[in-house]
C-alpha cells in the first residue's frame, strides 16, 4: 500500500495539472500532417527532427499568460487544491531559466520569462501548492535521452542522467521555494539503482516533496493511474488518476472532443468515493491563452465542488456498496455519508445500510432534511430521505447522513426476504 505519510494530499481530492511547451506552438499538426495521437507528442510520433523542431523557439511568446489569474481561478473558482506544472516534458525544452541548458523558455524564445517562477510567486500569493511534472527518462532533444519506440540501443542513458536530469532536478528543488511533488513519468528503461539515485537526491534537497508512481520501480509515494483510468474497486492507500478534458494533454486545435462538466463532476466523485485524487488537465494555448472550453467546464465543475467541498476534500474511500445507484454516489468521512445526486429525485432511498441515521442535511447550505428509516415489505432495511420540493427538478447536489457509527455499514442482500429462488433465476 503507498503512503504519502502526507495528511495535504490524502484530502485534496483535485488538482491542476498543466501542460505547456513548444508542442503548443505546432498545436496538432506538422508541415500540413495531423497527429492522430496527443499533441504534446507531435515531435515523437511525426519522426520531427530536433534541428526542425527546435526552430519552434523563435515562435514561442506567450504575451497573454497570465500566472496569477489562472492560479487564482483554479483555486476560488475550480476548487482545486494543488498544480502540477511540466517544467520539462519529453521535448526536453525547460519552461524556467535553467542554467543547464540553454534550451530554455528564458534564453531561446522571443518571451524570455521564467514560467515557473511566475507560477510560484503566483501559488505563493494564493495559497495552492505547487508541484513539478518532469520527464526523467524521455528527452527526445538530447542525443542519449531516451524516445519511445526507437532505437535507444546506442545512447548513453547514464551520460544523460548526469547531464541533464539530475542537475535539472536539483534546479528546480533549490531555485523555486518549496515543492509539493515531484511528478515523474515514463521511467522506461531507468534500472533500479537509478530510480533509487533520483528519488534520493529529491529527498536529499526537500524532504516532503512527494514522489510520483512514475518515478519507476515502484519508488513512487503513492500510485499512478494509466491516464484516465479510474480503479473499478476502492483503493487502499494513496492513489492519483490524471485525466485530461478532452483526447489530448498538450493544445490540440483539432481536438474538441470535450467531456462536459456533469461528466467531469461523476468522475471527481467516482475517484474521490474510491479514494483517489483527480489531477485534470488543461493544455493552454501557445499565446498563453486557456482554451474557452477548457474554462467554461471547469467553471461549472468549480461551481459544484466550491458548492459542495465538504462532501470531497478529507473524504475517504466508501467500500463497497450492496447496490450499483445510477442517480448518485457516496463519499464519507467519521460519522458522515454523504450523497452525491447526479439526477433530479423526489425522495432519496438506501436500502441495505445499517447505520443509525442522526441527522441528514443539505451540504450547500447546512438545511436540515427530513428522513425515516424502516423495513420494506420485501424485507430490506431503508432508509429514505425527502427531497424539498424546490430541489424536485434539480440535479448534481450533495446531502449528508449524519450516523452514529464511524464508518458505514452495508448489510448484503441476503438480508433480504425474497426467496433464494428467485435470485437463481434472475
Amino acid at each position: 500500500m503507498h503512503d504519502t505519510k502526507q495528511q495535504w494530499f490524502k484530502d485534496a481530492k483535485f488538482g491542476l495539472f498543466i501542460h505547456w511547451g513548444l508542442y503548443a506552438v505546432l498545436a496538432g499538426e506538422y508541415k500540413g500532417k495531423r497527429t492522430e495521437r496527443i499533441a504534446e507528442w507531435i515531435m515523437n510520433d511525426l519522426d520531427i527532427p530536433v534541428e526542425e523542431y527546435r526552430k519552434l523557439v523563435g515562435q514561442f511568446c506567450p504575451s497573454k499568460f497570465d500566472a496569477d489569474a489562472l492560479v487564482k481561478r483554479a483555486k476560488e473558482q475550480w476548487g482545486m487544491r494543488y498544480i502540477v506544472f511540466t517544467a520539462k516534458h519529453h521535448e526536453g525544452f525547460a519552461m524556467y531559466d535553467s542554467k543547464v541548458s540553454d534550451y530554455n523558455v528564458v534564453k531561446e524564445t522571443p518571451y524570455g520569462q521564467d514560467i515557473v517562477r511566475q507560477l510560484r510567486k503566483a501559488c505563493d500569493k494564493y495559497g495552492m501548492r505547487l508541484g513539478f511534472y518532469y520527464s526523467q527518462a524521455q528527452d527526445w532533444n538530447d542525443p542519449d535521452g531516451y524516445m519511445y519506440g526507437k532505437d535507444n540501443s546506442r545512447k548513453n542513458y547514464r551520460a544523460y542522467l548526469e547531464r541533464i536530469c539530475f542537475p535539472q532536478v536539483r534546479e528546480l528543488l533549490t531555485e523555486y521555494g518549496e515543492i509539493s511533488i515531484m511528478w515523474f513519468d515514463t521511467p522506461m528503461g531507468t534500472t533500479p539503482e537509478e530510480s533509487r539515485e533520483l528519488y534520493e537526491l529529491v529527498k536529499s534537497l526537500q524532504p516532503n516533496c512527494i514522489i510520483s508512481g512514475r518515478i519507476g520501480n515502484d519508488m513512487g509515494e503513492y500510485l499512478t493511474t494509466g491516464d484516465n483510468f479510474i480503479p473499478s474497486l476502492p483503493y487502499e492507500g494513496d492513489w492519483e488518476v490524471p485525466a485530461t478534458l478532452n483526447d489530448t494533454w498538450g493544445y490540440n486545435q483539432y481536438d474538441h472532443n470535450w467531456k462536459s462538466p456533469e461528466e467531469i463532476i461523476r468522475l471527481l466523485v467516482k475517484i474521490n468515493s474510491r479514494g483517489g485524487n483527480y489531477l485534470l488537465n488543461i493544455g493552454p494555448k501557445a499565446s498563453g491563452e486557456i482554451p474557452e472550453e477548457s474554462i467554461a467546464i471547469l467553471d461549472e465543475v468549480g461551481a459544484y465542488v466550491n458548492a459542495n467541498g465538504e462532501g470531497i476534500f478529507g473524504t475517504k474511500h466508501v467500500g463497497i456498496y450492496t447496490y450499483d445507484l445510477d442517480w448518485g454516489m457516496f463519499t464519507r468521512k467519521d460519522y458522515k455519508l454523504y450523497v452525491h445526486v447526479f439526477k433530479p429525485r423526489i425522495r432519496l432511498e438506501f436500502l441495505n445500510i445499517g447505520n443509525k441515521v442522526t441527522g441528514a442535511y443539505l451540504v450547500s447550505d447546512k438545511s436540515e432534511l427530513e428522513y425515516e428509516t424502516c423495513i420494506t415489505c420485501d424485507g430490506f432495511r431503508m432508509i429514505e430521505v425527502k427531497v424539498p420540493k424546490e430541489y424536485h427538478g434539480r440535479k448534481n447536489y450533495c446531502i449528508c447522513l449524519e450516523t452514529e457509527e464511524a464508518e458505514p455499514m452495508y448489510q448484503p442482500i441476503e438480508k433480504g426476504t425474497i426467496p433464494k429462488a428467485f435470485w437463481s433465476r434472475a
